[in-house]
């Protein structure tokens, strides 16, 4: 019985097919015959079965030569020889990225040029001597930093103007020696001008003011062997301490003639007139961009406000009334810094300096992002780690930053890496500041190659030895993506510099198609809240 039901049907179909042929034969030959009508999304389904099939079956055709973009799958590279119009569509390895089936995707931005940007055009015969520094100045930096041999494009043309007295806007890719191009200027500038010690408590001739205890640090080691050349004296004022520290710090030691100083330290200090800002003749604000984000910018208002900025290069003269010449540095810019100049100064004074790579990915760094599960980010991680042991064994590796985005992540990370028993430091904000001071300095002396950090390691911080940055959690805005990138490939970098970004969430994804479009048409990162072309006039 079981076998006779499906004899049975197939009679019946077969009966039915004849019947419908005998039915089409007898009928009139005028009359139209039956349309049988297929659902459109079967269609649709169809079409594109057969578009899979003609791509599967179809060769790749790559192009000889190196590449812009490598992805996974071999169409959607871009070699190094084109580049995209600003207008035309790109085929972007990222496209589909917000769908789970892409998990386990990856692309990369290929280096394009084996030489930092700050570097390139320079000729061999350009010296610091050309730039208008004093030879006092010139011994001081040979005995100092005797590596340091030629100024790079950024110090070429921010250190002539400001030794003419202008006010400078100095907008520059990360690693590009903009330290250097103020500290040079400060020192002459101060040599020429007596020291009035009339006051009862410390009045610096020169502030640097930055956004972190750790870049303090930082700016001090570079600035301190250089005055110490020509008799100046250079003190650090961190945060994270009492007024009872910043008090031991201001008048336990000699009066500084350059105070590198946080804006949290330097307004209690203010606030409790145990320092004063009148003899002030040159003022730095190192990382500018964050300097006037909403968390310092009360404080900066506050500092700018007891200082006497200059409305031009003739206040500069007179050394007994003296007025301070501004400097804004950074490699990104806020919007509004021409209002915030508009108050301390007039913006005719003020000499805008830009690179052309600001805000571009930078072309000498490989950059590499993987489409991961959250579930698969620490899994990533330790084989990264294993294979540069392994490397670490057979030739020279640099250090590694692995950056978070929360201080419980950095945390959390480390538990896992002393499991492995690999070897780290760890660098967060709710880390005490005795216990930060060291930390980096630690990191940067060797003892140890990988640290895990969150932002706070990604401003102004020199990192010449480091060869990776892994991004651990992917930055939450381009601003971040620029800081942290630019821990490698600086200037003095010994080692090839290359970034890693594991890309988690769909706020990700958005991120990694800006850097991607912007690196196949090789244009600046979209977006970006810059003030730097709004119209500010400038002076030759």
């Amino acid at each position: 019985m079981a076998l006779a039901r499906p004899t049975r049907l197939l009679s019946l179909e077969a009966r039915l097919f004849l019947f419908i042929r005998r039915d089409l034969v007898v009928r009139d030959p005028d009359e139209p015959l039956p349309v049988v009508r297929i659902p459109r999304s079967l269609q649709r389904r169809q079409e594109q079965r057969q578009r899979r099939h003609q791509s599967s079956s179809r060769p790749v055709l790559v192009r000889p030569g190196p590449l812009l973009v490598s992805a996974r799958r071999p169409e959607l590279n871009q070699p190094a020889g084109l580049t995209l119009g600003r207008w035309e569509c790109a085929p972007l390895a990222s496209r589909g990225w917000r769908h789970r089936r892409a998990h386990g995707d990856h692309f990369s931005i290929e280096r394009a040029e084996h030489q930092a940007p700050a570097l390139r055009n320079l000729s061999s015969d350009s010296s610091f001597g050309d730039l208008g520094l004093e030879p006092r100045v010139l011994r001081a930096l040979r005995e100092a930093a005797p590596e340091v041999v030629r100024p790079t494009t950024v110090q070429s043309s921010a250190i002539p103007s400001l030794l003419r007295g202008h006010h400078i806007l100095c907008a520059a890719e990360t690693g590009s020696g903009k330290t250097l191009s103020y500290v040079l200027p400060l020192f002459q500038r101060l040599m020429g001008q007596p020291s009035l010690d009339h006051r009862r408590i410390p009045s610096p001739r020169g502030l640097v003011l930055v956004p972190s205890r750790e870049l303090a640090e930082q700016v001090r080691a570079v600035a301190q062997p250089l005055g110490s050349s020509l008799g100046l004296h250079v003190q650090e004022l961190g945060g994270g301490h009492g007024m009872r520290r910043i008090k031991l710090q201001l008048c336990k030691q000699p009066s500084a003639d350059v105070l590198v100083a946080t804006p949290g330290a330097l307004w209690k200090a203010l606030k409790s007139q145990l320092i004063s800002l009148a003899e002030l003749s040159f003022m730095v604000l190192d990382e500018a961009d964050t300097l006037l984000d909403d968390s310092f910018l009360e404080l900066v208002n506050y500092i700018l406000e007891k200082s006497q900025i200059a409305e031009g290069p003739a206040d500069l003269e007179d050394p007994f009334n003296p007025k301070a010449q501004l400097v804004l540095v950074g490699a990104t810019f806020p919007e509004g810094v021409g209002q915030l100049l508009s108050k301390v100064t007039r913006p005719n004074s003020v000499t805008t300096i830009t690179s052309s790579k600001l805000h571009c990915i930078m072309p000498h760094v490989r950059q590499t992002f993987m489409r991961l599960k959250g579930m698969d980010k620490v899994t990533e991680l330790l084989q990264i780690l294993k294979r540069r042991d392994r490397t670490d064994r057979t030739g020279p590796s640099g250090a590694l930053l692995v950056f978070c985005n929360s201080s419980s992540t950095v945390n959390w990370l480390g538990y896992i890496l002393d499991d492995h028993k690999i070897q780290h430091l760890r660098l967060q904000g709710q880390m005490p500041a005795s216990m930060r001071a060291g930390i980096f300095q630690c990191f940067q002396k060797g003892s140890r190659d990988v640290l895990l950090c969150t932002d706070i390691a990604s401003r102004g911080l020199d990192s010449t030895h480091v060869e990776l940055v892994v991004n651990y959690d992917f930055p939450l805005t381009l601003q971040d993506y620029i800081h942290r990138a630019g821990r490698v490939g600086r200037v003095g970098s010994e080692v090839p510099g290359s970034v890693i970004s594991f890309v988690t969430h769909p706020w990700d994804v958005n991120l990694v198609q800006k850097i991607e479009l912007a690196a196949r048409r090789r244009r600046s990162l979209p977006g970006l809240p810059s003030s730097v072309g709004e119209p500010l006039p400038l002076q030759a």
